[in-house]
């Protein structure tokens, strides 16, 4: 992996392929590696890059207080940095709420927008009950051991058929989380509300999301796809949070499909 240091903070990331580039974001409890597949498959037609947001993966833990336009700052300088130029930014539950936001704050750079098993913030699509106790129940589990913490995750992320080996490879890379990364970034999301700047995007945006998705539930889905102007939305059968996780198949042809027709 490469590094770069952004406002004192040590990025991680890979890159792989040539062509226009492609911004891989990351769910929480997660770092890059779980694009893998994404990285091989479509780096044949793409520039793809995956970071390790602050407080994941290599990268550094951000200051407490960090939230989620910080990371959206700390992105553009990243983006700067290795020199990208008119992204495409795909992001995934923690990673597409950290998109809306990039985009909010900096509408100029991303060529489009990619939006898996998306939430606009905890605050802007989930009950305010539903928001406390998911916070309260990750600080809680932060402090747990790792073993712990993947136990109570993963079912909220697959369907009971997800290939043994995939929710191995997803142990793995959770199991490394940080505790004070986890901390910032359960509090960025349970305090973002995004649903004020969803009607304002002019890139084309593709809406992708698992029909069995119980973290993010379908209604979501629908409601960031009613007031996202001229968005496209793409439900996968039968899978999960995880769609790029659990149908890559499906997923990353969705995605090559629509980098296609807005790549000219």
């Amino acid at each position: 992996m490469d590094e770069v240091e952004i406002n004192g903070l040590h990025i991680a990331f890979e890159r792989k392929g040539e062509g226009s580039p492609l911004i891989l974001l990351h769910g929480a409890l997660s770092d890059s590696r779980m694009w893998r597949r994404q990285l091989d498959e479509l780096s044949d037609e793409f520039t793809v890059v995956a970071w390790d947001a602050p407080g994941c993966g290599r990268s550094t833990d951000p200051p407490e207080t960090f939230r989620l336009p910080d990371f959206a700052d700390c992105l553009a300088a990243f983006i700067e940095e290795i020199g990208l130029v008119k992204p495409h930014i795909l992001g995934l539950s923690f990673g597409a709420g950290l998109a809306l936001e990039f985009y909010r704050r900096y509408s100029s750079i991303p060529k489009s927008l990619i939006l898996a098993s998306a939430y606009a913030g905890w605050a802007g699509s989930l009950p305010p009950d539903v928001v406390e106790e998911r916070l309260q129940q990750g600080l809680q589990q932060s402090r747990l051991p790792p073993q712990k913490v993947v136990e109570k995750w993963i079912p909220t992320l697959f369907t009971k058929s997800v290939p043994v080996e995939v929710i191995n490879e997803t142990a793995t890379i959770m199991s490394e989380f940080h505790p004070a990364g986890m901390r910032v970034i359960l509090r960025s999301f349970a305090e973002a509300d995004l649903r004020d700047m969803l009607p304002t995007i002019k890139v084309p945006t593709l809406l992708l999301y698992g029909e069995a998705d119980q973290r993010s539930p379908l209604y979501v889905a629908e409601d960031l796809h009613a007031r996202i102007p001229a968005s496209k939305l793409v439900i996968i059968p039968g899978v999960g949070h995880d769609c790029s996780l659990e149908a890559p198949e499906i997923f990353n042809a969705e995605v090559c499909s629509f980098l296609q027709a807005n790549t000219k």
